[in-house]
């Protein structure tokens, strides 16, 4: 390089480094459905807290549920939950689950407007465009830059070493599709949002050249395979998407979600027409409830295949030997 013309070298330097930086790998962490159990429970909580933050991560992933059904969804218990986001030294993005709203009208969790109580997750959650955490990270919300869907402001994307990660709002109780008219109406629109953002992620990721596409959202959608087909199932859109955008984008794609509790990593998502496996998706489904753990997730753009899972398993949380 010594023999070139100094803007040449420059150039040249400028460009490796660029490179460089876009192979890099980092770490970010998983986890879910949790405490199901308060106010027992918190000190578990805050103790994976507490780990994950001596691991350093560079963000972590809530991916919903943060209470069980069966416990009230008062406001004083979203200021709580939100307390402990921002203990988090990282940033923390949140993917909205349905124990928060969806079941909220079931008496024990204190017979509740579900659609009300969703409003009041979004004011609580996310009024500003940062996540969460005590060094929160700027997001692009889909409200952001597409006003037909101004009021999905949960529904978000950022961009780390050249990995698109995407935030989505499809919960369990089959995505809220089902109970009454009012429920239906609110899946119907929030369902078109979402396939909007999917759609968006995809097109972005591939003008972009990203090397990958990480999606997080709280619904399992593989528990059945009726999902991916039957027509009263609040998933078949999604997962009709997820099949048809991947099969084309043959990079390396994760989905991240919680709902079944349950720790599994494996191959579920099919082409459409439901005969083969995609070989470029991985799912991760994460522990929670009694498990008060988490994964680790490692990122090398540099392997055959970028992702890397490692679980965060306390031996002061476990319930059982």
């Amino acid at each position: 390089m010594k023999n070139l013309p100094v803007r040449q070298s420059l150039f040249l330097c400028l460009l490796l480094c660029s490179c460089t930086s876009f192979a890099q790998s980092f770490k970010f962490v998983a986890l879910g459905d949790m405490p199901y159990n308060p106010p027992e429970d918190f000190v578990r909580y805050e103790r994976l807290i507490q780990e994950i933050n001596r691991l350093n991560p560079k963000f972590s992933i809530f991916i919903g549920d943060t209470k069980s059904g069966s416990t009230p969804c008062s406001d004083e218990y979203n200021v709580t939950v939100k307390e402990h986001f921002n203990q988090f030294k990282a940033p923390l993005i949140y993917s909205i689950g349905d124990n928060e709203w969806t079941d909220c009208h079931r008496p024990l969790a204190g017979s509740y407007d579900p659609l009300e109580r969703l409003q009041n997750i979004r004011q609580t959650f996310f009024s500003t465009k940062i996540s969460l955490g005590k060094t929160p990270l700027p997001l692009t919300r889909q409200a952001d830059i597409d006003p037909q869907y101004s009021q999905f402001i949960e529904n978000s994307f950022w961009v780390v070493n050249n990995y698109l990660f995407v935030n989505l709002h499809i919960p369990g109780s089959n995505n809220n599709f089902e109970r009454d008219d009012s429920a239906i109406q609110e899946y119907n629109e929030r369902n078109r949002a979402n396939l909007s953002w999917i759609e968006r992620a995809f097109t972005l990721a591939s003008n972009k050249s990203y090397a990958g596409i990480i999606f997080a959202y709280q619904a399992d959608m593989f528990y059945s395979p009726s999902q991916a087909t039957d027509a009263a199932s609040g998933y078949r859109d999604t997962l009709k998407a997820f099949s048809s955008h991947a099969q084309e984008f043959r990079k390396p794609v994760l989905l991240i979600h919680g709902d079944s509790h349950r720790l599994i990593i494996d191959q579920p998502l099919r082409t459409v027409d439901q005969k083969h496996i995609l070989e470029n998706v991985i799912r991760l489904q994460m522990m929670g409830a009694d498990q008060i753990q988490a994964v680790e997730i490692q990122v090398n753009p540099n392997a055959e295949h970028a992702f890397g899972f490692t679980p965060i398993i306390l031996k002061q949380n476990r319930k059982a030997p």
